[in-house]
């Protein structure tokens, strides 16, 4: 399954992926807006686990983002479960040599179409954490709308933040 628009494109982590994947995610303020399920340093071990993971994950639907034939990054929907079943959880992430060209964007465009129209979902959310005004300009632009701010829920780079969802339904 392949997903474009334009300069990009959306398709399967392969494993000729882990070199560009450790190098670009080997980033500090890359990670400090992530979970801390992704590691820093991150090496290319953490690379190979990680295509593993979403090789062998059926709760998860995850592509690389390319920009121009270039591995750009990672964008994801995590399936949810039971009575959740109709929604799906997004996160995704940039390679800083790639930032500020509407990449993010556009992936989570191509992303979003996807779950509603292929995959039949109600509701998709994204969690984003204090100080991330880039990430929230990026659903924002894709029609995703601020629900609430969960304050202090976040224990991150050893301090307590405010979490932010955001979601978007089939019929926005």
């Amino acid at each position: 399954m392949e997903l474009e628009d334009k300069n990009i494109r959306l398709r399967p982590l392969h494993y000729n992926d882990r070199e560009n994947l450790a190098h670009l995610a080997n980033n500090k303020k890359i990670w400090k807006v992530l979970r801390d399920v992704f590691p820093h340093p991150y090496t290319l071990k953490d690379a190979e686990g990680f295509i593993d993971l979403v090789k062998n994950h059926e709760s998860m639907v995850t592509f690389a983002i390319e920009y121009d034939h270039e591995f750009a990054g990672v964008i994801s929907l995590i399936l949810q479960q039971d009575v959740y079943r109709k929604s799906a959880e997004t996160g995704y992430w940039i390679g800083e040599p790639f930032w500020g060209k509407g990449i993010a964007t556009s992936a989570l465009g191509l992303i979003t179409e996807y779950g509603f129209k292929e995959l039949k979902l109600n509701r998709i959310f994204a969690s984003v954490f204090e100080g991330n005004t880039a990430s929230c300009r990026v659903l924002e632009k894709c029609g995703y709308k601020l629900e609430g701010t969960f304050q202090k829920a976040v224990f991150k780079n050893k301090k307590l933040i405010d979490e932010l969802r955001f979601a978007r339904l089939s019929e926005q």
